[in-house]
């Protein structure tokens, strides 16, 4: 409601959400050590994996796509500009710089999403994190 008691109408508005990203150097993915702690990871949990985005909200008529691991806190393209110490505190063990690169391919860091929501115009990689975050709450809230 306005100051003066009255409904705001629905309408639409577009939003931009433009900056720069700076991304530490690293290693191409193909040369990493520990992708195959993401394959084995994902060949273990593939066949009971669910959309995070439809578990959260109870509802998968939203989901399309195939399934897709997401990197949940930390992408592999960051790991050598991580604060590591930051993340010490909720993953004990994680600040040691010569582990950081296999802690990124757990399960700790790795959420299935479809790609819709992975990578999709409303994705998580996409939508802005609190856009994100509300669309699993309000329907048609990203178009």
């Amino acid at each position: 409601m306005t100051e003066d008691g009255k409904v705001v109408a629905a309408h639409a508005a577009a939003q931009t959400h433009h900056y720069t990203m700076h991304f530490p150097e690293h290693p191409p993915r193909a040369s990493d050590p520990h992708y195959r702690d993401f394959e084995a990871f994902r060949r273990r949990t593939h066949a009971t994996a669910r959309c995070q985005f439809a578990v959260e909200t109870g509802d998968a008529s939203e989901c399309h796509g195939v399934l897709e691991l997401h990197h949940t806190h930390i992408e592999f393209s960051l790991q050598n500009g991580v604060a590591l110490e930051r993340l010490e505190h909720l993953y004990p063990g994680v600040s040691d710089p010569t582990e950081v690169g296999a802690w990124i391919e757990t399960a700790d860091n790795l959420t299935w999403y479809c790609a819709g929501h992975h990578r999709g115009h409303g994705g998580i990689h996409t939508a802005a994190a609190a856009d994100f975050e509300a669309s699993k709450w309000v329907r048609g809230l990203i178009t």
